[in-house]
């Protein structure tokens, strides 16, 4: 009777636990790319010009991540001005089988977002 019990509890607990790695993995994933538009607003917030800002956000986004998703460009938004607020947007498409699930085909989509202050006593523009 034992062996029974055991032949059929042990696939459950066996996906019980893929699924607690998946969702660790999930939240890993997340928290780098939210790394990535934290670090990515930050470099565009030293930047004098939107333009330039918004170079230096993707550059600091893709090497954040090192091309290990494949990702939206990099979004800024907000008021580029003395004392304003700007914010990165940023999706990546990771495939599940990132996540620790094996086998199983499609991607998820992460999302990060960050915003930082700029200095009220700047010159920008």
């Amino acid at each position: 009777m034992m062996a029974v019990e055991m032949v059929l509890l042990a696939p459950v607990m066996v996906a019980f636990l893929l699924l607690v790695i998946a969702f660790g993995r999930y939240v890993a994933v997340r928290g780098e790319v939210e790394a990535a538009s934290r670090d990515a607003v930050r470099a565009a917030s030293f930047e004098r010009t939107p333009e330039a800002a918004a170079n230096s956000a993707s550059r600091t986004a893709n090497a954040s991540l090192a091309g290990r998703w494949r990702c939206s460009e990099v979004r800024l938004a907000g008021a580029f001005v003395a004392g304003g607020t700007i914010t990165v947007n940023l999706e990546c498409s990771v495939p599940v089988s990132d996540l620790g699930l094996l086998g199983l085909p499609g991607t998820v989509t992460v999302k990060g977002n960050s915003s930082a202050p700029l200095d009220l006593y700047r010159r920008t523009g």
